[in-house]
């Protein structure tokens, strides 16, 4: 028999790893280590040689852009040691996507990466986690997995870091790419590539500025919260904007107090597919934001561009450069 394919899968915590504890607080909480979770998953050992490390027991929420940027430099020492065929992630799922995209901007490596998560809990008869983790080593163990960057497996789809999203807040089948749909998805057993992602790329940094505020506008919004974020000191500022990228006269106001202070400008549409673009030329519209000097994007939701701008002020605070990036011009910084 040939030799088994060797998978690292590491633990973060998340739904994977809770129980409900029916005594004390009747709610379900981080419980199960990583050992203890593949004794529940025995399937899980007969597809590859298992190792596993517990790197935590964060629910979503408690993951901090720090924490993420741990997990980079860990996951880099572990792949530098070219003992691992693949490297399957398990975390909440409340902030996997995050997660997952600054892995996919911070790690260039042909190795399978693949997070993964449950929407359900141990204690759930319904509980998904299983699945998902032998989904997600099969996605590992598949050739055509290599150099697509960081993958997302839940419920028999996979996705790429960069495009995926969490669009229900509890159904098996939460994540999604809006705008370009799965790169494939796991049946019978198999897995099944339609397409690769639009684009991989890379800021070459072990670093990470979390002084980035990001605001949600909102009809009638002022200039209120704008001149706050820019008063209190943050670095930069992503703007979900409405439609395309069109903001409400105050908040235009708003957006320009924070630009004439220098602070860098990222503006995502709160639509939850599309990209933005500066085709109205009314009071507050994308042409007026964009001569003002805001940066638009390229297909991205308001977390992951803050994801981005916290890698890339670590590299460049260049506002041409910024600009290229989120645009797609660059790649690679």
């Amino acid at each position: 028999m040939a030799e088994k394919k060797k998978i690292l899968i590491v633990f973060t915590g998340g739904t994977f790893s809770m129980k409900v504890d029916k005594k004390i607080t009747g709610g379900a909480s981080p419980r199960y280590s990583g050992e203890e979770l593949l004794k529940k998953i025995p399937e899980a050992k007969k597809l590859a040689d298992i190792s596993c490390y517990d790197f935590g027991k964060y629910p979503g929420p408690h993951i901090t852009p720090e924490i993420m940027m741990d997990l980079s430099k860990r996951l880099k020492i572990r792949l530098a040691e070219n003992k691992f065929d693949g490297i399957v992630i398990t975390h909440g799922t409340d902030t996997l996507e995050e997660t997952a995209y600054l892995i996919d901007l911070t790690i260039k490596k042909e190795t399978p990466i693949v997070f993964t998560g449950s929407m359900k809990n141990s204690s759930d008869p319904d509980w998904d986690g299983p699945k998902n983790l032998c989904d997600s080593i099969r996605v590992c163990l598949n050739q055509n997995s290599r150099g697509l960057g960081v993958l997302v497996c839940l419920y028999g789809e996979v996705n790429a870091a960069s495009e995926v999203t969490k669009i229900y807040s509890d159904e098996f089948e939460s994540f999604q790419s809006l705008d370009f749909g799965s790169l494939g998805f796991v049946q019978n057993e198999k897995v099944i590539y339609n397409r690769i992602p639009r684009h991989l790329e890379i800021i070459n940094t072990e670093k990470v500025n979390s002084n980035v505020d990001l605001l949600t506008v909102y009809a009638g919004m002022d200039e209120k919260f704008f001149k706050y974020s820019a008063d209190s000191g943050t670095d930069a500022l992503v703007v979900e904007a409405l439609g395309i990228g069109n903001v409400p006269p105050l908040a235009y106001e708003g957006i320009k107090y924070v630009v004439e202070k220098g602070i860098p400008v990222v503006l995502v549409s709160r639509c939850p597919a599309g990209e933005t673009d500066y085709i109205y030329s009314y009071p507050g519209a994308g042409k007026h934001l964009h001569k003002l000097g805001v940066i638009f994007t390229d297909y991205l939701n308001g977390q992951k561009a803050r994801i981005k701008l916290m890698l890339a002020l670590t590299k460049t605070t260049n506002k041409k450069t910024l600009t290229k990036l989120f645009e797609g011009k660059i790649r690679e910084i």
